[in-house]
């Protein structure tokens, strides 16, 4: 398979990633960290926080494989491939995907209501913009 055509198939997954996001960010409703959730309660701000996962994951894949399509060697680090994608133009900001990253990272071990709630506050403002402005990007790329 060429690599244009890999370029597509990785654009296609992101797009549909952030499709499915975009419909929990379009749904939520704050998070109350004093309020006690019933488990169905929780499931949308669950879905919301799984989708993200999925979502960022889909970008930096289509990240290295845009990479690949334009570079000759590969980023030697996640900073290098961040500052190559805010080059061509995908992302705002390095600053902002390093974040995100923590937010990732924070999703599998923070349980406490304060700590939830901002997470969640993250994932449906900064994060949110950003991966909007990656989908509008995505499709300008060869």
């Amino acid at each position: 398979m060429n690599r244009q055509v890999l370029l597509g198939a990785s654009k296609d997954r992101l797009a549909a990633a952030l499709e499915i996001l975009f419909a929990s960010v379009d749904a939520y409703v704050r998070f109350d960290p004093a309020r006690s959730y019933t488990p169905k309660e929780r499931e949308p701000y669950d879905a919301l926080t799984d989708r993200y996962l999925r979502a960022f994951e889909s970008g930096l894949k289509f990240f290295r494989m845009l990479e690949r399509f334009r570079e000759v060697a590969p980023s030697e680090s996640f900073r290098d491939l961040l500052q190559r994608m805010e080059k061509y133009g995908v992302i705002t900001g390095v600053p902002l995907w390093i974040e995100m990253r923590d937010t990732r990272n924070r999703i599998a071990h923070e349980y406490l209501p304060d700590e939830l709630a901002k997470i969640y506050a993250d994932i449906v403002g900064p994060a949110a913009t950003e991966l909007r402005h990656v989908l509008g990007q995505c499709s300008a790329q060869p």
